[in-house]
């Protein structure tokens, strides 16, 4: 699938993606992926249950489980995938949902897989239905089973596969069919980051771009990266633009503040877009309780990149909340935005 249609990027989005842009597949952000689990910052337990069940792996020589990562965008899903291709000692290819089409899409890519190999699946929850039931297959017994001819002269054959790691990423799993679903031995959700992580990830890019940044200013940087790598690192290019551009290239706190007050990115990591979506949550619904249709209907956004891309964000800092009713503005949101609470 063609990157540069996936993405979406917006003057009111800004730093915010639901895919991977071009931007992601660039030399020195590829270059910024750590690749072992030993570099990798961050996600402790997601880590530890990794080095456990790939180290229990090799010593039966078995396949690794199949994995399922869930979480919002940029945490660091299609980073694990590259990094359980490269301690299993295989290659990695990388396909999505919407990709998948047809069921010869997936077959050919399944044929052509050697022992060890990693398929990964990006948005595996928006597979087709017609696809995901060659998959049943090919993880419980590697084995996909062809029909050939139609009606009495129909007949079928099964295909052998070599013994591969399927590695599914999803930021909807409750989208994720059972089946599918219960076929994956290792499950794990990829939690926002803390400050403290995302400074070391800060601190380990600006290394690797040879860049000079002083303490205080990669602090800032992680407090407004929305507790996500992806984010922090775009952010870091950003600032390092204006500082090459308007200053000596050494960044300080003030090119930080200075370069993302361009960018829209509050001292709160919330862009342009969040800000829009809370003021119509206060400024037309009175507050909330409100759907999110009416909300997309009112931004004139998709609903689905409200959900996954400026929601859990704000879920996480408290500025909204999720009712039976539909979405409402916390006071937090309310002082925020400066905007006096209404008295019910």
């Amino acid at each position: 699938m063609n990157d540069d249609i996936l993405s979406y990027s917006s003057d009111k989005q800004g730093i915010l993606s639901r895919q991977k842009l071009p931007l992601d597949q660039e030399p020195e952000i590829l270059s910024l992926r750590p690749k072992t689990l030993s570099e990798y910052i961050g996600q402790p337990e997601t880590i530890e249950t990794l080095e456990i069940a790939i180290q229990a792996a090799k010593i039966r020589n078995e396949p690794l489980d199949h994995v399922l990562f869930h979480g919002p965008p940029g945490l660091g899903k299609t980073t694990l995938s590259h990094i359980i291709a490269n301690e299993l000692g295989g290659e990695l290819t990388v396909t999505s949902g919407p990709a998948l089409e047809k069921g010869g899409d997936l077959i050919g890519l399944l044929t052509r897989l050697s022992e060890r190999d990693v398929l990964f699946i990006d948005e595996i929850h928006r597979t087709p239905k017609v696809v995901e039931e060659f998959l049943y297959p090919a993880m419980e017994d590697f084995a996909v089973d062809f029909v050939f001819d139609k009606g009495v002269h129909a007949r079928s054959h099964r295909f052998r596969l070599k013994q591969f790691t399927l590695v599914g990423a999803t930021t909807r799993v409750g989208m994720l069919s059972a089946p599918l679903r219960d076929r994956f031995g290792i499950f794990r959700n990829l939690d926002f980051y803390s400050e403290k992580d995302l400074i070391q990830i800060v601190k380990r890019s600006a290394a690797l771009l040879n860049l000079s940044m002083i303490d205080d200013a990669s602090a800032i940087l992680a407090r407004r990266s929305r507790g996500t790598p992806r984010i922090v690192n775009r952010l870091l290019k950003r600032v390092r633009d204006y500082a090459q551009v308007r200053s000596d290239g050494t960044i300080t706190p003030k090119i930080v503040k200075a370069a993302l007050l361009l960018e829209g990115v509050d001292e709160s990591g919330l862009t342009n877009l969040d800000r829009q979506y809370l003021k119509t949550i206060i400024d037309y619904y009175k507050g909330g309780p409100v759907g999110i249709e009416a909300i997309a209907a009112t931004l004139q956004e998709e609903a689905d990149t409200l959900v996954d891309v400026v929601e859990p964000f704000l879920l996480k800092i408290g500025m909204i909340m999720r009712t039976s009713s539909g979405r409402m503005a916390s006071e937090s949101a309310y002082h925020h935005l400066d905007i006096m609470v209404k008295s019910s």
